[in-house]
């Protein structure tokens, strides 16, 4: 496994990220913990989850089996950098009692101590803010974060779905009283959407942020969808996000036209839009959502896929990035 630094931080991660999302909601606890001992003997040293994972009726329940696999001991905390996120509604299957969601000192304090008993740590190595919150000043924000740095319980803090402009909010306030600021952003980003080329990821470069790309293979768009629709397998693969995306004629068109290209250099859809992200500037590491093994050893794969040039140029042509703004929208 190679590793990098993330974005302006000292902190070493490996190319890809292990997602548990689907730990406890769609993979069972046995087979959880053997994702993630797999993963971690294939040298993936980050882990990303969030507190309300695990369901609609059981949120939490995804920390409480990555803590019960952390509790198997055989040094798998310490080999481990820990993220977490925070901001969403904890109450199971309805509306939270108010401060109970969003990212108020409140919540945060209570999110946190509820996240470390779940986990069973001392610690949160990147603890992200799952969302933006309007209602809440960074200033808020920050001094909560403070105490929690001072007490040992979070080292670092990073965004997700942070639009740019909020990116450089946060991290402007953090500098004016001497903060680090965030130093990570995980961002829908994919060869399929490629929107947050125009401000997030500049914006996240220019701080200093490292950029963890969620849903790398578009829900299964990009994982060999209609291949698999016409040989009648991978279910999940023309389902939720991916079946969205078949039913529109001009992106089932360019998904054809991905397939048939990757076929022709005999490659895995999957592993060349992972490999093809971690081509991308800005970029430190992809989140996998892998269900089973052999999900993860095709991610696996694809970090040692060197994908050559001509191949990147007609991958651009089947999906071309926006661009730049303004340029993308503006003259």
């Amino acid at each position: 496994m190679e590793y990098m630094q993330l974005g302006r931080t000292g902190l070493r991660v490996g190319r890809l990220v292990l997602g548990t999302m689907n730990f406890g909601a769609l993979t069972g606890e046995a087979d959880s913990h053997d994702l993630m001992d797999a993963a971690l003997d294939a040298g993936v040293n980050l882990f990303d989850t969030a507190n309300a994972y695990g369901g609609s009726d059981n949120k939490g329940l995804t920390e409480s089996i990555v803590g019960s696999w952390f509790a198997k001991g055989a040094g798998r905390r310490d080999k481990v950098v820990l993220a977490t996120k925070v901001y969403g509604n904890m109450a199971a299957g309805g509306p939270s009692w108010p401060n109970h969601d969003r990212l108020s000192a409140l919540n945060i304090r209570r999110s946190v101590e509820d996240s470390l008993r779940r986990l069973g740590t001392d610690r949160i190595d990147i603890y992200q803010f799952h969302h933006i919150d309007r209602a809440t000043p960074f200033e808020e924000i920050w001094q909560a974060i403070d105490v929690l740095i001072a007490q040992g319980k979070v080292l670092y803090a990073g965004s997700s779905n942070f639009p740019g402009y909020k990116i450089a909010q946060a991290n402007e306030t953090a500098a004016r009283t001497g903060r680090l600021g965030l130093v990570s952003e995980q961002c829908l980003y994919n060869l399929a959407e490629r929107r947050a080329e125009m401000e997030v990821i500049p914006a996240a470069t220019d701080y200093g942020l490292g950029v963890l790309p969620w849903s790398p293979l578009r829900g299964g768009l990009l994982s060999g969808a209609l291949r698999k629709e016409r040989e009648g397998g991978g279910s999940r693969s023309v389902s939720g996000r991916s079946a969205e995306g078949l039913a529109d004629p001009a992106t089932r068109a360019r998904v054809q036209a991905y397939e048939d290209l990757t076929a022709e250099h005999g490659l895995d859809p999957a592993e060349v839009a992972l490999a093809w992200l971690l081509t991308r500037p800005g970029v430190t590491a992809p989140i996998l959502g892998p269900r089973t093994r052999e999900q993860l050893d095709s991610a696996l794969r694809a970090v040692e896929l060197t994908l050559p040039e001509s191949l990147l140029a007609d991958l651009d042509a089947v999906f071309p990035g926006p661009g730049p703004s303004p340029e993308a929208f503006a003259w």
